[in-house]
């Protein structure tokens, strides 16, 4: 009798040691079920919070002030045309050569530097009397970029900067910490973009200041 009353304790034991086992996996695995979940629900957030930002961007428009072209025809140099409708001048009629890109320190006629335009480069210009740690500044981010970038001094400039486009001029009263990143915007939304000849080779880029040779520019830029 006595191994009976034994053998039955040690058998409820035993199921009793089974049910808390099978308990402690059931919850083992809810665990391991809620924090799949939780890891799901984390990278669900993180996309969709990249694709927020992603669209943010793209629904913030660049700066600058748009200004329709008022012709793409070619003129011969000196021969006089309209007036243009913005200061520094973003399309309209220009000469059959473009400047090689770089950076100047004398100003190129608006008729040539408008063809660049044309070809989607952005136009980087300044009144001359801009400080000189401001045009240090201007000719930095020029160089970040290169190609189809051109950078000149302009007396009849209305701001101290502008950054130009073909058909849009972003004004500037100086290069900092707020400012750069706008420039940068709209470099990116423009360049080689806005240009309606666009992917035509350039010449190259270089740091032409203080050089008395105008640098030549190559038949793949006349068109």
């Amino acid at each position: 009798m006595e191994n009976n009353e034994q053998s039955k304790t040690e058998y409820e034991l035993k199921k009793e040691q089974k049910i808390q086992d099978a308990q402690k996996q059931q919850a083992r695995n809810r665990t391991r079920k809620t924090g799949r979940v939780v890891v799901y629900l984390i990278v669900l957030l993180l996309v969709v919070f990249g694709i927020y930002k992603i669209a943010a961007r793209k629904s913030v428009p660049p700066p600058g002030q748009f200004y329709e072209a008022q012709s793409r025809e070619h003129i011969d140099i000196g021969v006089t045309h309209p007036a243009y409708n913005s200061n520094p001048p973003s399309g309209g009629w220009h000469y059959a050569a473009p400047a090689q890109s770089g950076i100047y320190d004398k100003e190129l006629l608006d008729e040539q530097i408008i063809h660049n335009l044309e070809h989607g480069h952005i136009w980087f210009t300044y009144k001359p009397d801009l400080a000189k740690d401001q045009i240090e500044a201007l000719a930095d981010i020029a160089k970040s970029y290169g190609y189809r970038v051109i950078m000149t001094p302009r007396k009849a400039n209305d701001s101290p900067i502008a950054i130009v486009a073909w058909q849009y001029v972003y004004k500037i009263d100086a290069v900092n910490e707020t400012t750069e990143p706008q420039i940068r915007a709209f470099v990116g939304a423009y360049r080689n973009i806005a240009g309606p000849e666009r992917n035509i080779p350039d010449s190259g880029f270089g740091d032409f200041r203080g050089k008395t040779v105008v640098p030549s520019v190559s038949p793949a830029h006349v068109d």
